[in-house]
């Protein structure tokens, strides 16, 4: 078994004392940029766990969970925050929560949380580059569970959805509601959510016997004004080329594309119907509301706890991959997501002309 690292360990390699290692960890002012980059890296290297949160978690003294998020302003955090709280409130344990902001390192915010020997396993959202990192806290014991849909799926304990079967479920809805030249406004490649959503969007389109334009496929960003660069885009094709229907892989862009739409003059959803994906607040306040997938955010969040306090007070947490022996694929919760119709893809407009046309020939 390979020896524990410990803080003397990594002052003899980085060259440098423990106390300006400790204070490295503690991210005081008081080092030099470059000594602060050399001891960061010689952890990263060395897979380093501060010993007071080795200690911590060894006495199992600990009664509080580390939750690392994106900046709140992302409009996915608070619903799956709420999840978080209130499945924590059945259990002895309370939260200490971390944001992770522009100029900040998620790498150092982690080893400042173990500094501080306080929590006893680790919930992150989006955790991005922080992914090596935390496999290796979790190959040393720490318990650790991801929500996560950006990057390639972690060799970690994680909660989800199926965003390609939700994207072809959103996909179907439109050539069920009789439209044939959909467009898709898809997310940054290198986004594994973005991709998958893209797979749906093509399987619903093979599946239903329609060909594929490349032409109707616009990058995104994730952002409200990539939303209105494409509501524009669209408006300057030809009456002939547009598309009937468009599907947006997530809510903020569509909101973007439905206020550029209509700054445009175009009417959703008489010359154009749309579909988004999340479901967030705001979906069902825009005009005309959103029909969109919903994301269920709120039980990612309680999921999320109840999984990561199973780890903890359960067996020896799973080994990850690059384990010599015993391997096994680590836990990973897939929900159900559902699709929530509202006035933007004309499924409302056509039932209720439908219910006039019943109506008028009873009469």
């Amino acid at each position: 078994m390979k020896p524990k690292v410990t803080i003397e360990d990594i002052a003899r390699l980085a060259g440098v004392s423990k106390a300006t290692v400790s204070r490295v960890l503690n991210e005081r002012s008081n080092v030099k940029a470059e000594t602060r980059e050399r001891v960061l890296r010689v952890m990263q290297e060395q897979g380093f766990v501060p010993s007071l949160a080795a200690a911590g978690l060894a006495g199992g003294r600990s009664r509080l969970v580390g939750v690392l998020t994106p900046p709140f302003t992302q409009p996915t955090v608070p619903e799956i925050l709420r999840g978080v709280a209130e499945a924590i409130e059945h259990t002895d344990y309370e939260i200490v929560l971390y944001s992770t902001n522009a100029g900040q390192s998620p790498t150092t915010i982690v080893n400042r949380i173990l500094a501080l020997g306080l929590t006893s396993c680790l919930l992150v959202i989006q955790p991005g580059p922080l992914t090596p990192r935390l496999l290796q806290l979790a190959s040393q014991g720490l318990p650790v569970v991801v929500i996560d849909d950006q990057g390639p799926p972690p060799e970690l304990p994680s909660v989800g959805i199926d965003n390609r079967v939700s994207a072809y479920q959103a996909t179907m809805h439109l050539i069920r509601l009789g439209y044939r030249r959909i467009a898709h406004l898809q997310g940054p490649a290198e986004f594994r959510c973005a991709q998958e959503r893209y797979q749906g969007y093509r399987q619903a389109l093979d599946d239903a016997g329609l060909p594929f334009d490349p032409a109707l496929v616009f990058n995104g960003t994730f952002e409200t004004a990539s939303g209105r660069a494409c509501a524009v885009a669209l408006a300057t094709l030809p009456l002939a080329e547009r598309p009937e229907a468009i599907f947006i892989a997530n809510d903020q862009m569509a909101f973007g594309f439905l206020s550029a739409a209509e700054a445009l003059g175009l009417r959703i959803p008489q010359d154009l119907a749309v579909v988004g994906f999340d479901d967030i607040p705001l979906s069902a306040h825009v005009r005309p509301t959103l029909t969109t997938i919903k994301q269920p955010f709120y039980e990612m969040g309680r999921n999320a706890v109840e999984l990561l306090l199973s780890l903890l007070h359960g067996p020896a947490m799973q080994p990850v991959a690059g384990a010599e022996d015993g391997y096994q694929p680590p836990i990973r919760i897939q929900l159900p997501t559902r699709l929530v119709i509202r006035e933007s893809c004309g499924a409302l407009t056509l039932h209720r002309r439908q219910e006039q046309e019943h109506s008028l020939s009873d009469e």
